[in-house]
């Protein structure tokens, strides 16, 4: 199946080594507004075909699917295209700039049973499959019953090193900041497990030029009666240092960078599950395999934009700040 890619930055450029050599995704065509980025991509794939813009790109023949990864702001009319053209979308989070917009285009999905979806890649992943089997609302309980939940996210600078030609608007507050790029991915896995979080207290620290995005966040919130504490600031010698911690009243789980997971039962050693390096390829394999059942109209586990809607307006909460 054909993908087309708009946007080569970080991200498009790691979708595009994915894909390389896929069983069942080609990427045929890019486009990228930055032409040197654009002939980079050539030049390391002589396959690839280079559109003269996205709108061109969209319209290409052939295509199945369309993948955005743009800066935010143009991603639902990306996306309302690619739906005229009959594609299938996956776009990269945060989903919108305009929530108007992105519920009229809900509403088009749902209306029109268009098939889009969102990149939270912790989708494909044992840990979320793990804390669904525990907590999720057909578990047996197999820990008992779920006390607390516990974020905690610390980056040495924001953007992160390797974050660095991914333009600007990563480090502005309008669209950019660790809560949106990071700190979403947990927030997807709290609400795809318990349902809709609500802020009970936020607390953010922003740099005085007005312009910056957040450098630390403090907050708690409650999903399904369960309380849950959030922890992330700028600071300390690893780029990402990231942990999610579930406490149950029988045992508890730990989702650690990013894909690595143990489990403890009361007075048992702690159980690794994997190590995170071949969790992440694992997950990362199952969420190739889920795109393609999407692209082809079977069930899938991949978020649609409902749910990412979702997961931004709670982290659009937490950056306003109350109680």
């Amino acid at each position: 199946m054909s993908i087309g890619v708009v946007g080569l930055g970080v991200m498009g450029q790691r979708m595009l080594a994915r894909l390389a050599g896929h069983a069942r995704l080609r990427v045929t065509g890019v486009w990228d507004e930055n032409p040197a980025v654009m002939s980079q991509a050539l030049a390391q794939d002589p396959m690839l075909r280079a559109a003269t813009s996205a709108e061109a790109l969209i319209r290409e023949p052939g295509l199945h699917g369309l993948y955005i990864a743009t800066p935010p702001g143009p991603h639902i009319a990306l996306s309302e295209l690619a739906f005229d053209a009959g594609l299938a979308v996956l776009c990269e989070k945060p989903l919108t700039t305009d929530f108007d917009a992105a519920r009229a285009c809900i509403e088009r999905i749902e209306r029109e049973r268009r098939r889009a979806a969102v990149n939270y890649s912790l989708a494909s992943s044992t840990g979320l499959a793990q804390l669904q089997l525990a907590f999720g609302a057909a578990s047996r309980r197999p820990l008992g019953a779920l006390n607390s939940v516990s974020i905690e996210l610390r980056f040495a600078a924001w953007p992160r090193p390797w974050q660095a030609n991914a333009g600007a608007w990563l480090s502005r507050r309008a669209e950019g900041g660790f809560s949106r790029e990071v700190l979403s991915h947990f927030i997807f896995v709290l609400q795809r497990v318990l349902g809709p979080a609500d802020v009970v207290r936020s607390r953010v620290v922003y740099p005085e030029d007005g312009i910056g995005s957040e450098q630390s966040l403090e907050a708690e919130l409650v999903a399904a009666g369960v309380p849950v504490t959030i922890q992330a600031s700028l600071g300390g010698d690893r780029a990402d240092d990231n942990r999610m911690l579930w406490r149950a009243s029988e045992g508890e789980i730990e989702l650690r960078d990013w894909f690595g997971v143990t489990q403890q039962r009361q007075g048992e050693r702690v159980q690794s599950l994997g190590d995170a390096e071949t969790l992440r390829m694992n997950g990362m394999t199952d969420q190739l395999g889920h795109w393609a059942a999407m692209l082809e109209g079977r069930s899938h586990s991949l978020p649609g934009f409902a749910e990412a809607l979702a997961v931004q307006k709670t982290i659009e909460r937490l950056l306003v700040g109350q109680g």
